[in-house]
């Protein structure tokens, strides 16, 4: 099983012809989705997002919105800044945003 995830895939590579070779290759790819902001001021490309939770598919959201679109300035405005983003974790949603240069409030 030695260079494998697990004992599928170690049984899988040993079927295959040696030219197939396990995890070499990074193939970048991009999903599409639209975002629909809470608040937007067009003209002054502010967005003002209100979050309650903050599930990390929200989070990559947002760091995409901010790579994608960095003329705007983005603000979220949380119930509780301060609630963790994991139950395991010490980075809280404001640290998060704090981390990503990302502005917040409290709302």
């Amino acid at each position: 099983m030695a260079g494998y995830r697990n004992r599928l895939e170690a049984r899988v590579g040993a079927a295959l012809p040696p030219e197939y070779a396990y995890e070499t290759t990074y193939l970048p790819y991009t999903l599409s989705h639209r975002y629909l902001p809470d608040f937007i001021d067009p003209i002054g490309k502010r967005i003002v997002e209100v979050k309650g939770r903050f599930p990390s598919s929200d989070r990559a959201k947002m760091k995409a919105i901010r790579t994608q679109y960095p003329d705007y300035e983005i603000e979220i405005r949380f119930q509780n800044p301060q609630t963790k983003i994991a139950k395991n974790s010490s980075t809280s949603y404001g640290d998060w945003c704090d981390k990503n240069g990302i502005a917040w409030s409290k709302a």
